[in-house]
């Protein structure tokens, strides 16, 4: 087998692994943005969500219904309660997030 044939070989081979890694980070990502909906009360209970950065800034019905422990668990690294607000300091999926839930709201 010549070189260049083991070489395309090998290129196609980690493509492979990419693209799988690729998508099973994205289905991760949406049980995620799941949890969260529901860990925030449920879609009915979110009245406007905002990011800026790594922050995710949410206005809700009633916070009593938020679980904040869960939220932590999903990855937060903060929360942050006024009034009827939180904010949510997550890593870089702050826009996804906020992305995701204006679709659902």
């Amino acid at each position: 087998m010549s070189p260049i044939l083991q070489y395309v070989i090998i290129a196609i081979v980690i493509l492979i692994i990419l693209a799988v890694a690729l998508k099973l980070t994205r289905k991760d990502f949406a049980i995620k943005e799941n949890k969260l909906i529901e860990y925030l009360g449920g879609k009915d209970n979110i009245i406007n969500a905002e990011c800026n950065m790594s922050r995710f800034k949410v206005i809700l019905r009633d916070v009593s219904l938020v679980q904040k422990d869960a939220i932590q668990h999903l990855g937060a690294k903060g929360i942050v309660e006024i009034d009827n607000q939180l904010k949510i300091i997550f890593d870089k999926n702050a826009k996804q997030l906020k992305k995701y839930i204006d679709e659902i709201v």
